[in-house]
């Protein structure tokens, strides 16, 4: 499957990778592209979250290789502690489909994953992307509430409508609603828009 993202090619050429590989606050994990290496970490983050579908190693090892455009990486003392994976959408280029966030079970309730969505958003804004889109499982409010908070932070409307019913699956898979923030922009804090 062929999805278009913005490559490694487009990242070096506009200088993205060093403007954002470093961490904005003391303590915080360090925020960055991912590397081939980091495949191996992303795929054990996502097996013991217990709620995301874990795809094969080898596709963590894709979306590291074709995909670090939109794909950070949470790095805390040389160790990967969470990530966010996604692409742009081939009919709608201006969004950012979130396939995957997960944060290691020491991290969570830090705002590492909130943190690795507003990253990856700031990465894809100059190339024009103004919409977020991913899908959550009705049981999973944790994401639910992860991506309100980000929405909200940027002054943003989320939408939700279903997607994907359990009937269109081959297995036994819970329904996938859509949920779509827009506009992705940050804002300025009110006092500076003056």
């Amino acid at each position: 499957m062929s999805l278009p993202t913005l490559s490694t090619e487009t990242i070096d050429r506009a200088g993205l990778a060093p403007a954002w590989r470093r961490s904005d606050r003391i303590g915080a994990p360090l925020l960055r592209a991912p590397q081939l290496g980091d495949a191996a970490q992303i795929w054990r983050i996502a097996k013991d979250s217990h709620v995301l579908d874990t795809n094969s190693s080898y596709a963590y090892l894709l979306w590291c290789r074709d995909f670090p455009g939109t794909t950070v990486v949470a790095e805390v003392d040389g160790r990967v502690v969470g990530f966010v994976i996604g692409y742009l959408r081939p009919q709608a280029p201006d969004t950012v489909f979130v396939w995957q966030v997960a944060v290691s079970h020491s991290e969570r309730g830090r705002g590492t994953g909130s943190a690795l969505i507003e990253r990856l958003l700031d990465t894809v804004a100059p190339h024009g992307v103004t919409a977020l889109e991913t899908t959550i499982s009705p049981d999973n409010p944790a994401s639910v509430a992860m991506f309100a908070a980000v929405a909200r932070r940027r002054g943003a409307r989320m939408t939700k409508r279903p997607l994907f019913d359990p009937g269109v699956f081959p297995d036994n898979h819970a329904a996938e609603d859509l949920y779509r923030i827009v506009p992705t922009a940050q804002r300025k804090p009110e006092k500076e828009l003056r």
